[in-house]
C-alpha cells in the first residue's frame, strides 16, 4: 500500500483507534520548559500520578529567563518563579534538566537536535507551536496545551485526530543571498497563514533536498505559521551526516541497524496527497514581511502592497489595520525603510549556521549609528561553538551585543522586548502585534538580510553585497 512519509510514522505510533479520525499515539520524546510545565505538573500532584516515563522526556529553560548576565539573579519575579518550579519538578520527578548553570542549556527546539534526542520515525510533542522544527528529521512533532502536556506525562500517549497531508515541492536552485528562511516565508505568502489548516506539509523537491539540517530545521519550523499541524521531511544521507556521533544517538552495528530502518522512512512513489503546492526556487528573492502576520510577505524589491488592490473584504480590512499598526504607507519600498533595532535569533534562526552567515555579512563593517543589535545564540552550545569560531568577536566589533542562550526578543516574554513604535529587523517567527513587545514593530528575513540591515540602518536587499 503507498503511503506518504506522515503516514508511515502515523501507523507505526497508534497505539488505539479511538474512532475513525481519533487514534491514541506513542510519544517517543517529550519537550518541556518553563511556561507550558507547571500546571501540568501541578495536575499530576493532584492526582497522585507519576511521570510515565521520565526518561523520555527533557526539560530546558528558555521562554522567560534573560539572556544577560548569569552570574546575575533574574529580576522578574514571575520568571524566576518559572524557572524554580521547573527544577523542583524536575528533580521530584526525575526528569533531566538543562537549566541555567548547564552548558546544555537552551531554546527546547535547538537541543533536541543537537543532542540527538531528535530522530527520525518519531513522535515529538512540546508545550510550544513550534515543536513543528524537529519535523526536519522525518518525525512528527507537534505543539500541544498544557493539559495534553499532563496527559502526555503521565500516559506517554496523546489522542490526536489525523491530519491531512499537503505536499509543498520546491523545484530549481535558489541563488545567491536567498535563504532556506526565504523559501518558508514565500510559501507562507502564496498560500497563507490558514493555507494549510488541519495539514501535515511533506517538503519535497531538489531545492528542499539541497538544505543543510540547520536550514531544514528553519522550513519546518515555520510550518506552523501556514496554519499546519506539522512538517516534515524525508531523512537521508544529510539527516544520518547531521546525526552520527551525537550524545544520544546510537553507534556500531544498532547506528547501522537505526540508518536501514530510517532509509525507508520516505513516501512511496504514487503516494497521495491531499493537497499539493509547488514553487520555483530559482525566482524565490529574499523576502521581508511588511505586515502583522508571516502571509503578509513579499520580495525585498516589492513595495508595501495597497490594501484597496487586495481580493477580499477581509484582506483589505487586515492590510489597513496591519499598515496603521506598522506605520507604514502604500507604495513604499520596503528597501530603505528604516530600522531601530535588530534581533539574530529564536528557534528558527539561531543555530551555528546561521550566526556564520549573518557574521559573513557583517565582518568588517559597524551597525548603524541609530540601530541597536543583538545576538543570541539558540543554546550555550551554540555560543561556545560560535566563540570557538571567533564570531563573537565578528559581532562585538561590528557593534552586536553578544548574549546568552534563550527565546529572548521572539516573544517578549523576558526583559529583551521592543519599545513601542520601535522597528525590528527579526530572524525570528512571528511578527504579531505587541509580539515583541507592546507597539513593537517586526519585519521577519533572514539573518543573512537581518546583518545587512544592521549595517545600512535600513532593509535592504542583501544580494547587492
Amino acid at each position: 500500500m503507498t503511503k506518504t512519509l506522515f503516514e508511515r510514522v502515523w501507523a507505526s505510533h497508534v497505539v488505539k483507534q479511538l474512532t475513525d479520525d481519533v487514534a491514541l499515539l506513542y510519544v517517543d520524546l517529550h519537550l518541556i520548559h518553563e511556561v507550558t510545565s507547571p500546571q501540568a505538573f501541578a495536575g499530576l500532584k493532584r492526582e497522585g500520578r507519576a511521570v510515565r516515563r521520565p526518561e523520555r522526556t527533557l526539560a530546558t529553560v528558555d521562554h522567560s529567563i534573560p539572556t544577560g548576565d548569569r552570574s546575575l539573579p533574574i529580576a522578574d519575579a514571575v520568571a524566576a518563579r518559572q524557572v524554580d518550579v521547573l527544577g523542583g519538578n524536575a528533580r521530584e520527578f526525575g526528569i533531566e534538566l538543562f537549566d541555567l548553570t548547564s552548558p546544555g542549556q537552551g531554546i527546547v527546539h535547538v537541543i533536541g537536535p543537537e543532542l540527538g534526542a531528535t530522530q527520525p520515525g518519531m513522535v515529538i510533542v512540546c508545550g510550544d507551536s513550534h515543536t513543528a522544527t524537529h519535523g526536519a528529521f522525518g518525525a512528527f512533532a507537534i505543539g500541544i496545551g498544557t493539559s495534553e502536556v499532563e496527559h502526555v506525562l503521565a500516559t506517554q500517549c496523546i489522542a490526536l485526530s489525523k491530519p491531512r497531508t499537503l505536499e509543498a515541492r520546491f523545484t530549481g536552485s535558489r541563488g545567491p543571498g536567498v535563504g532556506a528562511k526565504d523559501l518558508i516565508l514565500a510559501l507562507i505568502g502564496k498560500i497563507g497563514t490558514a493555507g494549510a489548516t488541519g495539514h501535515v506539509i511533506e517538503y519535497t523537491g531538489e531545492a528542499i533536498r539541497a538544505l543543510s539540517m540547520e536550514e531544514r530545521m528553519t522550513v519546518c519550523n515555520m510550518s506552523i505559521e501556514a496554519g499546519a499541524r506539522a512538517g516534515m521531511i524525508a531523512p537521508d544521507d544529510v539527516t544520518f551526516a547531521y546525526l552520527k556521533g551525537r550524545p544520544r544517538v546510537h553507534t556500531g552495528e544498532a547506528w547501522t541497524k537505526d540508518v536501514a530502518r530510517w532509509r525507508r522512512l520516505r513516501s512511496n512513489s504514487g503516494a497521495r496527497y491531499d493537497t499539493q503546492v509547488m514553487l520555483d526556487a530559482s525566482r524565490i528573492g529574499p523576502q521581508v514581511t511588511w505586515g502583522t502576520t508571516p502571509g503578509m510577505v513579499a520580495d525585498i524589491t516589492a513595495r508595501v502592497p495597497d490594501p484597496a488592490a487586495l481580493g477580499t473584504d477581509a484582506e483589505r480590512h487586515a492590510a489597513q489595520r496591519a499598515l496603521q499598526y506598522m506605520g507604514l504607507e502604500p507604495g513604499t519600498p520596503l528597501a530603505g525603510i528604516p530600522i531601530d533595532r535588530v534581533f539574530l535569533g529564536s528557534c528558527t534562526n539561531a543555530r551555528i549556521e546561521d550566526l556564520r552567515a549573518a557574521a559573513g555579512v557583517v565582518r568588517g563593517r559597524h551597525v548603524a549609528a541609530r540601530v541597536r543589535a543583538m545576538v543570541v545564540p539558540g543554546s550555550q552550545r551554540v555560543k561556545a561553538q560560535a566563540e570557538a569560531e571567533g564570531l563573537d568577536q565578528v559581532f562585538r566589533e561590528a557593534g552586536f551585543e553578544w548574549r546568552n542562550a534563550g527565546c529572548s526578543m521572539c516573544l517578549g516574554m523576558n526583559d529583551d522586548i521592543l519599545g513601542a513604535g520601535e522597528r525590528c529587523a527579526a530572524t525570528s517567527n512571528r511578527n504579531f502585534e505587541g509580539r515583541q513587545g507592546r507597539g513593537g514593530r517586526t519585519h521577519l528575513m533572514s539573518p543573512m538580510m537581518a546583518a545587512a540591515a544592521a549595517i545600512e540602518g535600513h532593509l535592504v536587499d542583501v544580494r547587492g553585497w
